[in-house]
């Protein structure tokens, strides 16, 4: 007989039911030289027998062998089809799961197309539950494209993720030569397996492609190895494979795989056994920590610096053996952004606990000042609400209690306090029941309540597709609506009772509301079924939701769903612009509005909308805004939502377009509107088609880069230095310009005439609602956001200790900490009073004004700060790597910085130290730089626009 292509193993145990499906997917592959190998692990129930049967119907195809005993996992099984196969590569498939009907044939081509030992697919994970199907593909940015890999080093998430042995194909051989075989008798066989197979690979190719779907049974009445997560054997097992794993790497050098191993470890491995913790004896934890203290003493110290500050407290906590503080970090790992600890705040720091933290670890793992509880507002926080006690009649009513975490103490004792307890139906849009609380007080680091819901007479669902309900408590705190999700906490919920309800369409429908925790370790209720009678009836549902009327209804209800979705989407509403919206009549005096799209009230847009009002100019004013709801807007003007229908509606009719970046790139400004593009900076950094990527486009995407800069009518200018650099890079025509300076800098001139004429600095009302001692002086510390290679904005992290900086220069300075509109900082509790957050403001214009000195990098405020003839100090810490590396400058701000140029944080404090004196050695070079940078700013750009523009007789 002619040797197969691939042989494909399949292995079984007990699985007579599902096992003919597996096979029949190799069975039907679109590649034909294709063997079967069926594996049974010694199965009690038929499935020898089973196989044997599919072997006679398919003889020549199908080989069935089946081992002498049990051998307690899936590794010998495996092995056994390694030592039968007889094709030129090898395949394994579990006998509940299914390869994609072109799985053998994608794998074979690339196989030998690349001449790969190893060719991996993408596995999709499909979650069987009561009515629905979820669907996960398993690390998909490993497989956005074809390629292949020469060695496992250069892809180490491949080698700590993907590590299942049956979504790939492998060349025979291979697996011969390097005598490579799954442990035996031990679960998570395949992390060892793939592993030595990884390391030993001359060449692994990844390809895009669907091969393998992996079926999970999670109610499965057998659970599978990865749904007995709660049995200490199989916990045991995983730290022997892993320590295996270790010693391999190990022995072959590979530092960067262990560090990466050891954060996949603390990430994944680790938390899928600590999420059963809260609901196991404390045999079973003090085992569980026993095993794990001396593991984790073993991994790279460097591994919790790459994991969420969460994951790094549970391990850390674990080894204490701390189960007080260890079982609420659990419950936030679980609930993920959830603070479910009170936390505590010790010099000037914010720690998870306040025990450990005389030592070194436990000072480091369990500091949480970064995640910014101590600042957000209170609506914005996850707060933990922990069941604590649990009752029912057994009729339809129900007595829940609960303690709602207040981090910080936070919530006041004396705040005034009320809430509700909520039945919400999971499905949006669906119906929701409330029921007041019975009671709510402070008690400290709680706030601890109880409600009684009558849920019989009440709680209505529909009962065919509200079928799970979730519990909310809703706090009403001081007037501020705080809504917490309910969790489950440490209650069991075995004893609870059905609770008898009535649905709106039948209690032949549904009849028993069940509670049950969900994966997230929440309260819900599952609506379900109890009688005969009921039962007969979801089966007839069942079984008329799978009829052909209601195929058709599905298919009608899809095409509603999807026509909703089409209704929102970029393609539709750029089309209903054009097509609709842009035939509508020109509107006089519509002026829109827009800063930094749509995230501020802001820059030169709104110093001209001011300049508007003041001046009683008559017009109709929009503003958009970005986010959920507006704050900080004028009240004055209408406010539209960015991308929204009527903010499509008003650009196409509106008189003039006002902004200083740039409205949506696809829609095109028509005849009839005026735009005018203030731009939001002069430039350091190279810009439009001077950078390196935009030269790097083909012909029709440069040309469709121009055509939206070629909707300026006109383009504000401050100095000759932006006709070099921007109205170049942008390609713009000389006519467009206007030579006003910026609008947005009227205030600065203005503040700095006043200052010379009086002798006085004016500080102005902001100062006083920082609350800014008056003895001392004021320093902004502004940076501009980076980016990387692919353009995505970098994590904010202040360059230096602001600690260390308040402690220095506390008593001198108030240090002002504005980051860029796409970026936050987070203020540790220690530097209150000396350092202020402050990036929630709108406009930047009266902080310049506010300053004594300006600390920046490369953010073109320099340009604007200039014209306050004030000290700077340049923090250029990666000025190599942002000037030549990321798309250039055009000049060497070395060469022209109006203020000393420093790149360590020794240096900065050495300068601010000494500025006064620095102020007077660069008196000169800040006379220059504003002269070069800022000549056409006068004082007068927003009067200039306004009088070109909007007074009667002006022009366009």
């Amino acid at each position: 007989m002619p040797v197969p292509d691939v042989s494909v193993i399949v292995i079984v145990y007990n699985d007579a039911d599902r096992l003919p499906t597996a096979v029949q997917s190799v069975l039907d592959q679109t590649l034909n030289s294709v063997e079967v190998l069926i594996v049974d692990d010694c199965s009690t129930d038929g499935s020898f027998e089973v196989a044997r049967a599919l072997e006679a119907s398919h003889p020549g195809r199908i080989r069935a062998f089946q081992l002498p005993e049990n051998s307690g996992a899936g590794g010998e099984p495996r092995n056994v089809g390694i030592g039968h196969a007889t094709g030129r590569y090898i395949m394994f498939l579990d006998s509940d799961d299914v390869l994609e009907h072109n799985a053998c044939r994608n794998l074979l081509e690339a196989a030998e197309q690349t001449q790969a030992d190893i060719v991996s697919g993408l596995c999709v994970r499909l979650t069987q539950g009561t009515r629905t199907t979820k669907r996960t593909e398993w690390y998909p940015w490993l497989y956005r494209t074809t390629r292949t890999l020469e060695s496992i080093t250069e892809l180490p998430d491949l080698f700590v993720w993907d590590t299942l042995s049956t979504n790939k194909c492998y060349r025979r051989e291979f697996l011969l030569d390097n005598d490579l075989r799954f442990p035996k008798g031990m679960f998570y066989e395949d992390l060892m397996f793939i592993a030595e197979a990884y390391l030993a690979a001359n060449r692994i190719t990844l390809i895009p492609n669907q091969v393998y779907f992996w079926n999970v049974h999670e109610k499965a009445a057998v659970k599978s190895v990865t749904n007995r997560r709660h049995e200490m054997t199989n916990y045991e097992h995983r730290l022997e494979i892993h320590r295996r794993i270790e010693a391999l790497l190990e022995h072959n050098d590979l530092h960067g795989l262990r560090l990466a191993k050891d954060v996949k470890f603390l990430k994944h491995d680790l938390v899928l056994h600590l999420r059963d913790l809260p609901h196991r004896d404390e045999e079973y934890r003090a085992e569980f920590a026993e095993l794990s203290r001396e593991y984790l003493a073993d991994l790279s110290p460097e591994a919790y610096d790459s994991v969420l500050p969460i994951q790094a407290i549970c391990s850390y906590l674990l080894q204490q053996g701390d189960w007080d503080n260890l079982l609420p970090a659990v419950d936030a790992l679980i609930r993920r952004n959830t603070v479910t600890s009170p936390l505590i705040e010790r010099d000037g720091r914010i720690y998870w606990c306040g025990e450990h933290l005389d030592t070194t670890d436990g000072a480091r793992f369990l500091d949480v000042t970064g995640l910014g509880y101590h600042t957000r507002p209170l609506t914005q926080l996850a707060l933990g609400n922990r069941l604590t006690s649990y009752a029912d009649d057994g009729r339809g009513k129900v007595r829940l209690g609960g303690s709602v975490v207040n981090p910080l103490g936070r919530i006041r004792s004396g705040a005034k306090l009320s809430g509700t307890l909520e039945f919400r139906a999971r499905r949006t849009s669906l119906q929701s029941f409330k029921f007041p609380l019975t009671s709510l007080k402070h008690a400290g680091q709680t706030l601890d309540w109880t409600a009684e819901a009558d849920l019989a007479r009440k709680l209505r669902p529909l009962g065919i597709i509200d079928v799970v309900w979730d519990v909310w408590v809703n706090l009403d705190v001081d007037g501020e609506k705080v809504p917490t999700r309910l969790g489950a906490g440490r209650i069991e919920l075995e004893s609870a009772r059905p609770l008898r309800i009535r649905p709106r369409l039948s209690r032949l429908v549904a009849d028993r509301l069940v509670p049950e925790i969900s994966a997230k370790g929440n309260l819900s209720y599952l609506l379900t079924a109890e009688g005969q009678a009921t039962v007969r009836t979801q089966e007839l549902i069942g079984e008329a939701l799978q009829s052909k009327a209601a195929s058709l209804a599905k298919k009608g209800l899809r095409k509603a769903r999807k026509a909703k979705k089409d209704l929102n989407s970029g393609d539709t509403k750029i089309r209903v612009y054009h097509e609709a919206f842009s035939k509508l009549p020109i509107r006089k005096g519509l002026v829109v509005f827009e800063s930094h799209m749509g995230k501020q009230f802001s820059d030169s847009p709104k110093a001209i909308y001011d300049e508007m009002r003041r001046q009683g100019v008559q017009f109709d004013a929009v503003w958009s805004y970005d986010g959920a709801k507006p704050t900080g807007f004028p009240k004055d003007a209408t406010l539209i939502k960015r991308w929204s229908y009527p903010y499509l509606r008003a650009l196409a009719q509106a008189e003039f377009w006002i902004d200083n970046q740039g409205f949506p790139m696809k829609l095109a400004k028509r005849p009839g509107t005026t735009y005018i593009q203030t731009w939001h900076g002069s430039a350091l950094k190279r810009m439009g088609f001077d950078v390196p990527q935009m030269k790097l486009l083909n012909r029709a995407g440069q040309a469709t880069h121009q055509k939206v800069l070629d909707r300026f009518d006109h383009f504000l200018i401050r100095s000759e230095h932006d006709v070099r650099t921007l109205a170049s890079g942008f390609r713009l025509r000389d006519e467009v310009l206007l030579r006003t300076g910026y609008p947005r800098n009227d205030a600065l001139v203005t503040a700095r005439e006043q200052e010379a004429e009086t002798g006085e600095r004016v500080r102005g009302p902001i100062a006083e609602q920082l609350g800014i001692d008056a003895d001392k002086k004021v320093l902004l510390y502004a940076p501009t956001f980076r980016a990387s290679e692919s353009g995505a904005v970098k994590k904010f992290e202040l360059p230096f200790d602001v600690e260390e900086f308040a402690d220095r220069f506390g008593d001198r300075y108030t240090l002002l900490i504005r980051s860029h509109y796409l970026n936050q900082v987070v203020l540790p509790p220690s530097v209150r009073g000396k350092v202020i957050d402050v990036s929630q403001g709108h406009d930047i214009t009266p902080l310049l004004a506010l300053a004594d000195g300006l600390i920046t990098d490369y953010s073109s405020l320099m340009f604007d700060y200039a014209l306050l003839d004030r000290p700077m100090i340049f923090f250029a810490y990666d000025y190599e790597e942002y000037a030549d590396e990321t798309r250039g400058t055009y000049f060497d701000l070395r060469d022209k910085a109006p203020g000393p140029v420093v790149a360590t944080e020794s240096e900065l404090f050495a300068t601010v130290d000494g500025l006064k004196a620095a102020d007077a050695d660069y008196a000169g070079a800040r006379e220059r730089f504003a002269t070069e940078f800022g000549e056409y700013d006068k004082g007068t750009a927003a009067q200039q626009i306004v009088a070109k523009f909007f007074t009667p007789g002006s022009g366009k």
